[in-house]
This record gives C-alpha cells, structure tokens and sequence, in this order.
C-alpha cells in the first residue's frame, strides 16, 4: 500500500499547537520529531524500551502526517496554511515548509527497529530476529523476540526484574502461567530456562499471532505455549482454561492497579508452595501492591527487587 508522507518542518514550542489543529482538520496518526530529551518526570511511570540518542535541540522541529486519499489534498494544504497563519500571531511556527514524498507501510511502520539491537539479562542474550549473534555473546541462552509493533521488546527494567526471577525459581520441569503475556518474551525465557510448558492470557488479541511467530523463532514447539486472548481477573471462561492448582510459577508484567486485583484470583491457579512474580510496579505504587498481597490469606511475600525506579514483588502460595 502507498502513502503520501507530509513533514512539516516548524518549531519546538508550536508543535502541541500545530498537533491540534492538525486533529481538527480530520487528521489522524501525527508524528513528531525533535531532539528534546525526555525529562525524569516524563518517563517516570512509563513503559520504554527504547530510547534513541539524540543531537543537541535547536528548537527546530518536524511534524508528519501520512495519506493514501489525495482527493481532497489541496482543500487540506489550503487549510493547514491557513491555520498556520492564525497560530503565527501567537508562536513561532518556524520555517513551515511542507516536503512531500512517497513511502509504504513498511517503511514507517517499522522504523523503530533501528534502535532494537541485543542486550543481554546475565547470562541471557536477548535480541531481535533481524540482528546477528555479538560474538562476545555466544555463549549465553539465547531467546530470539520480535515484538512487532504492538508490544514492547523486552528491555524494559519491569521485564528484565521478571527474568531475572525466573532465572531464579526455574529449576527444570515447572508449569508456567503468563498473565499478560504480550510478545510471549516471559513465557519463552521460562522455557528456555527449563519450564516444561507455559500457558499465556492476554487482552490483546495480536498477542496470540506474536506468541506464535516468537515460539517459531526460538525453534519451541507450539504445543508447549498455549496462549488465549481474555481477562483472567473476571472472565470464568478464561479462569477454567487456564485451569486451577496446575502451575508452579505464575508471572505478571503489568501495572501497580491491575495486580492488585491479580493477586485476589490467582491464588486458586498456583499450586501450594508455588511462585507469583510480579513486576510493572513504579516505585511510586510498591507500597500499594505490597499491602494488597500482605492482605491476602493465601500468599506471603518472599522478596521484593528494584531496578531504577521499578519493582519486582514475588509472593509465595502458602
């Protein structure tokens, strides 16, 4: 499919301004380019994987927006000049140029795998499928994820906190349950580490195409990872599919709210004795989760990690 890419080029502290008036014209799907870094108060609370290093701001900025209908194109060019016009008495719009050129959905849809490149979780290497093995690291488990673009590429500090914890309670054999399951990156690194087979929920439905395409990836037979696409906190569908004291590790990357309604059903799925890993916790909301599970009867809490502003509480099935 061929689309026609807008890139308005103006400043920094008119791109909110023009952002909107874009959205009003009907415009949807605006890409902003500037070299302002995120500040600690902007990615505080926030999931990023990836963060690209940036030249010096000079103010400058970019605004794109793509099309594929063109038939009304000079109406909207017409427009967009004219509310040009109407934000210059308030703020420096810049240079305000408008380049033109032709691309396919590939080419900005995947943009963002320029900055994936493999890192490594101790002795685990983790990399995109597009990118070769550092020789430096050939020696550590490997386990291959293409996220997509839906979800995230597993380098997040929530993300490296749970593997780290699987590394941990893993020991050969175990049944894992994935709550949340995303790119299956959880999933498949307790298969790796020895887990005998894992089952995944998620409210994303591309999540069960991304579980698939991953487990081939890493060469893991698909039986071994069952993945559905529901809400185990309230969906008794979804609870029976799962099954009940069958697991011996249950993990969650999510967020502070959502486990702390997690943790009131998934007792039932874990076997006495087992294992709840949870992370996705800011540092802001640690003593919240930690309340809710200190009050639930079924679980007691076992360790609880940081890295950066984030949280990782595990919790044993008493």
């Amino acid at each position: 499919m061929k689309w026609t890419k807008f890139t308005l080029k103006t400043t920094t502290e008119a791109v909110d301004l023009i952002s909107s008036m874009l959205d009003e014209l009907g415009i949807e799907g605006i890409e902003i380019e500037d070299n302002v870094p995120l500040s600690e108060a902007d990615t505080k609370g926030m999931f990023i994987d990836i963060l690209p290093e940036l030249p010096p701001d000079d103010g400058t900025a970019k605004v794109s927006f793509y099309l594929e209908d063109l038939s009304n194109l000079e109406d909207l060019l017409r427009n967009i000049e004219e509310g040009l016009d109407d934000l210059s008495e308030f703020v420096n719009v810049g240079e305000r140029t408008i380049a033109v050129s032709e691309t396919e959905d590939k080419d900005w849809i995947n943009n963002w795998k320029q900055y994936f490149k493999p890192f490594t979780v101790d002795d685990i290497l983790i990399k995109p499928t597009w990118e070769e093995i550092p020789p430096e690291h050939a020696d550590k488990l490997l386990i291959e994820i293409d996220p997509g673009t839906a979800f995230g590429t597993g380098k997040h500090e929530t993300t490296q906190l749970c593997i780290r914890q699987l590394d941990k309670y893993i020991k050969g054999g175990e049944k894992v349950l994935d709550v949340g399951t995303g790119s299956g990156i959880l999933g498949i690194a307790a298969l790796k580490l020895g887990a005998s087979e894992a089952f995944g929920t998620d409210l994303d439905e591309n999540a069960v195409v991304a579980v698939k395409e991953n487990l081939e990836a890493n060469h893991i037979p698909a039986e071994k990872f069952g993945v559905v696409q529901g809400n185990i906190i309230d969906d008794k569908a979804i609870q029976d599919q799962a099954g009940y004291e069958c697991y011996d590790i249950v993990v969650a990357n999510i967020l502070a709210p959502v486990i702390i309604m997690l943790q009131g059903e998934i007792a039932p799925h874990l076997k006495h004795g087992g294992i709840f890993i949870t992370s996705g916790i800011i540092n802001t909301k640690e003593e919240d989760v930690r309340q809710a599970m200190e009050a639930n009867p079924e679980l007691e809490i076992v360790e609880i990690n940081h890295q950066n502003d984030w949280v990782s509480i595990t919790a044993r099935r008493k």
